[in-house]
């Protein structure tokens, strides 16, 4: 069970100290949005100087209220918030919401002062949201709080920008989309996001969230939060170009950029990431239709060779498969459609809706019925006739007339159907378009948007969302992260090595040789990417080549000890890398990929929070550019691929439960057809 924020969205009694007549004031704006419901909770406003704030008496101080105020709202200069925040808990506040600005944003001494702040809040048993936010919004409680008015509807706003948040209001109303709620996250010093995903998630009358974030604070609990809300969680976020935080010492920290991370947290947790206020606004409508496809099978349906063809290629663009319709299917669609239409998909009505609009209708409920349909796009010029007035075939009102009754019938043959349904027309205002909006049918003027929303509406796979797996506990910490110390870590949990020794001089070297057969492996160690340093010596038959190996070796790099090991059959295996890279927000991140000297310049490699599963290190596996390598090419048998993603689980739960390793790898992980070999490792600390 999350915190309890009932008095910050349905208060018993609000007051806003700092309350102004100055419209160039915040104070004013908010003071001013309180009063819209003044007969659901009293409304006190407050200014040090008195007399009236818009027309109303103004206290002094919340002292001087009179009784006890349960939200209060403070919107006065940096210097006066403490002593503001300080009265309202003594008067019995049981949430604040911060306007003020001046703190974490600020620097060191802004971000103590944020914090002893935000410290009495949580010991008087209060909330704050901010400070430095612009305020929040509830519709459902009538509480408006902020400078801005939301329309009413179901979706939950949580905001670090409130110029983005009036952006998404003007385009979500494009959609006949309105908000529950409204939050300007601010500086975050106590309520977070987690805390108002979690309670947006409880909030019966929330259907979506939509995030705008440039600060995650804990990435993982969002990402958890977010898996378990229950509901549609679209998010924009922005600096997702930028690498994280990481050290250059490992491939694995090397690849790794908070897009990624960004990108594999919301993957792992079903949060549809967007990169636009528009594209936000497309998923929203999308998502609010209710329809999930099962499949990413799409008909694409035109009356009009050009538009199919377009829609078709914004399909695939947005993931989605539009593959040739059956026999079967194409025989049922002849029966309504004239000779001239095309049927294989896309499905063209090749101006068969200028004679006859109802055949849309026609063809949309066979299209919808048929069994290898997941989804269905319509696009063109369906709310043409009607718009046009007179219709591109002359039948005037006749056409126009049709055309609405056959967007009743698509409504119809829609509502008999789980499938999604999209509409992308040139006309989206039309009255035929209206019908279909008004009825639940997402309409877009964009092709590419509609594309984007089919895409959104159809599910990744038959199991849903992959989850957030949970940390391990934390391990005894490691003593020694050379080389060796790695590699015993790595085989007491589990992955296998081959035979090795770690020496400092020829005497060492050949009693290592003399416990185990060559053909060698001769490896320099404390030398940073020791393969391009030369560092590595590969199929050394005998004692002697591995001598020599070691004598030239030596004398180049004067490495302080060396690694002897048994050289590994390298025939028929793949070579893969499997990295654990700790990220400042969301923690431990896995890496998978195609392994070996050239991971970097390949980069096919894949994310996922860690600790990972097996079966979804296998998925991962199975989803890279490389992965037929995996299931044998050009004669080469099948690798265990099971037997990597035990390996991968195993190092993935041991880098997780190891908060003071920065990075683990082990690069190469060779996989054969019957099982895996760990062949080399490093670990950074943090």
């Amino acid at each position: 069970m999350g915190r309890d924020l009932t008095p910050l969205f349905d208060p018993k009694s609000v007051a806003v100290v700092g309350a102004s007549d100055d419209p160039a004031k915040y104070g004013h704006a908010v003071a001013a949005q309180a009063l819209r419901a003044p007969g659901r909770r009293p409304v006190h406003l407050v200014n040090r100087r008195g007399g009236t704030v818009l027309g109303r008496p103004a206290a002094t101080s919340l002292g001087a209220v009179g009784e006890p105020v349960e939200l209060v709202v403070v919107s006065v200069p940096a210097a006066g918030f403490e002593a503001a925040v300080d009265e309202a808990l003594a008067c019995g506040a049981r949430a604040i919401v911060g306007i003020t600005a001046g703190f974490a944003e600020t620097g060191a001494a802004g971000l103590a002062r944020q914090q002893a702040v935000a410290a009495r809040v949580r010991e008087a048993g209060a909330v704050l949201v901010g400070p430095n936010c612009l305020g929040i919004a509830d519709n459902t409680t009538e509480l408006y709080l902020a400078s801005d008015t939301f329309a009413h509807g179901g979706v939950a706003l949580l905001s670090q920008s409130g110029n983005l948040a009036l952006e998404l209001q003007l385009r979500t109303a494009q959609h006949g989309l309105g908000f529950s709620r409204f939050v300007s996250l601010g500086n975050q010093a106590d309520v977070t996001l987690v805390d108002l995903v979690e309670d947006c998630a409880r909030h019966a009358d929330t259907s979506a969230i939509a995030v705008y974030a440039e600060d995650f604070g804990d990435g993982r609990a969002f990402a958890q939060a977010a898996a378990a809300a229950g509901k549609p969680v679209v998010l924009l976020t922005a600096g997702r170009g930028t690498a994280s935080a990481r050290s250059a010492q490992s491939h694995t920290g090397a690849l790794t950029t908070s897009s990624d991370v960004v990108v594999a947290a919301c993957r792992d947790a079903g949060v549809e990431l967007v990169a636009t206020p528009r594209e936000m606004a497309v998923v929203l409508a999308a998502r609010s239709a209710g329809s999930r496809a099962c499949g990413r099978r799409t008909a694409v349906f035109t009356d009009g060779g050009g538009h199919g063809v377009i829609a078709a290629d914004a399909a695939e663009t947005a993931g989605l498969e539009v593959p040739e319709l059956g026999a079967g299917t194409q025989q049922r669609l002849r029966t309504v459609l004239w000779e001239q239409s095309a049927v294989g998909n896309p499905v063209d009505l090749a101006g068969m809706g200028e004679q006859d609009p109802r055949s849309y209708a026609d063809t949309v409920g066979g299209l919808l019925d048929a069994d290898e349909v997941d989804a269905v796009l319509m696009t063109g010029y369906f709310g043409g006739y009607a718009a046009s007035g007179s219709g591109l075939g002359g039948g005037g009102a006749s056409l126009a007339t049709g055309e609405e009754e056959a967007a009743r019938r698509v409504v119809a043959h829609w509502r008999g159907t789980l499938k999604p349904l999209v509409v992308q027309s040139m006309y989206p205002q039309s009255p035929s378009c209206r019908i279909l909006a008004d009825a639940g049918v997402p309409v877009f003027s964009a092709t590419e948007d509609a594309a984007r929303a089919l895409a959104s509406m159809t599910a990744t796979g038959t199991g849903g969302p992959l989850g957030i797996a949970p940390l391990p506990p934390p391990a005894e910490p490691l003593r020694d992260a050379g080389y060796h110390g790695v590699r015993r870590l790595l085989t007491a949990a589990g992955v296998p090595f081959p035979e090795a020794r770690e020496i400092t001089c020829e005497a060492e070297l050949l009693s290592a040789a003399a416990e185990f057969e060559g053909p060698y492996v001769l490896k320099a160690l404390h030398v940073l990417h020791k393969s391009d340093a030369g560092g590595v010596a590969l199929r050394l038959a005998d004692r002697d080549a591995l001598l020599t190996a070691y004598r030239e070796m030596h004398a180049r790099l004067r490495a302080p000890s060396y690694s002897v090991e048994a050289m590994a059959d390298l025939s028929d295996g793949v070579e893969l890398i499997v990295g654990v890279n700790r990220d400042p927000r969301f923690g431990p991140v896995a890496m998978v990929g195609l392994g070996g000297v050239l991971t970097e310049a390949l980069h096919d490699v894949a994310f996922a929070l860690a600790p990972l599963p097996a079966a979804r290190a296998a998925r991962l596996l199975r989803g890279l550019r490389t992965a037929g390598l995996l299931t044998g090419v050009r004669g080469r048998p099948a690798v265990d691929v099971a037997a990597a993603a035990d390996v991968i689980e195993r190092l993935t739960t041991l880098a997780a439960a190891h908060p003071e390793i920065a990075e683990l790898e082990v690069n190469p992980l060779l996989v054969r057809p019957d099982g895996v070999l760990a062949l080399d490792c490093r670990a950074v600390p943090a």
